[in-house]
């Protein structure tokens, strides 16, 4: 049986998500397949060279140990070593700054910028978010006015975007860049509290535009979306590093086809 190192954290607490719980579940579920190690990415250098391959989940954002993170990507790199999720996506992986380049090549994105001198490229509203470039999770995240935001410098590596009125955010999952389901949170107060969601299949080429533009080697993403008041929808966010899956809210045959798949997938790494 081939060896997996699963990197996770799980201490740490996110609001509405049960992470560590998910991560033990799928530890219990890999042991099928797998001899199993978990450890924090912060710890996980001694262990990395015996793993046949290593999964890296939920162990919080990056940002919050951003020193020992680029070490670690750059070791895997230099490595080859195999790491699920590829570390080559072009997504929150890298930061935020996809959002402003999608917006400049006209993506159905919420618009985004990082200078105030190109406000021209966002519509006029009364309230706009200002966040972190390199944040995650909501840190860092505000509401100003127009009047305010325009009144002070913007700080280094900060993201403007318009306030979008919405009638509820989705997401649709995918796995080595085939769709396995959807979720969405049909009260847009409880972004957490979600529900299946069954896509159209304008959706499904909503999502699959983000998905080929990504170009992901492997790996599992989350296209996150909000669906505006005129019926469109627009990228919130593109996780393709640790996205939280809500595997709990699945039903039983979808969580067991997921986990078989992420398991195949998996083993198709580690060679003969």
């Amino acid at each position: 049986m081939k060896s997996l190192l699963l990197l996770t954290d799980f201490h740490y607490a996110a609001k509405s998500r049960a992470y560590a719980a998910e991560d033990l579940f799928l530890s219990q579920e890999l042991g099928r397949a797998f001899h199993v190690a978990s450890c924090h990415p912060k710890d996980s250098e001694p262990f990395e060279d015996g793993a046949d391959v290593i999964l890296f989940r939920n162990a919080g954002p990056v940002a919050d140990y951003a020193e020992e993170y680029g070490r670690f990507r750059s070791r895997l790199l230099a490595k080859g070593h195999p790491i699920f999720n590829s570390l080559d996506g072009q997504g929150d992986m890298q930061g935020k700054q996809y959002l402003i380049d999608l917006t400049k090549q006209q993506y159905p994105v919420i618009p985004t910028v990082e200078r105030l001198e190109d406000m021209s490229l966002l519509p006029i509203t009364e309230r706009y978010l200002t966040k972190p470039k390199h944040g995650a999770d909501s840190h860092g995240v505000a509401v100003l006015d127009r009047q305010t935001l325009l009144s002070q410098p913007l700080p280094t590596n900060t993201l403007v975007q318009p306030w979008v009125e919405f009638e509820y955010e989705v997401s649709f999952y995918y796995l080595n860049n085939v769709f396995q389901y959807a979720l969405y949170a049909p009260n847009k107060q409880q972004r957490w509290a979600l529900e299946r969601y069954t896509p159209t299949s304008e959706d499904l080429s909503f999502a699959e535009r983000f998905i080929d533009w990504n170009a992901m080697k492997h790996g599992i993403q989350r296209v996150d979306a909000c669906r505006t008041l005129d019926g469109q929808l627009l990228l919130v966010e593109h996780e393709d590093l640790n996205p939280f899956l809500s595997l709990d809210l699945l039903d039983t045959a979808t969580r067991r086809r997921f986990v078989d798949t992420l398991i195949d997938a998996l083993q198709s790494l580690t060679g003969p």
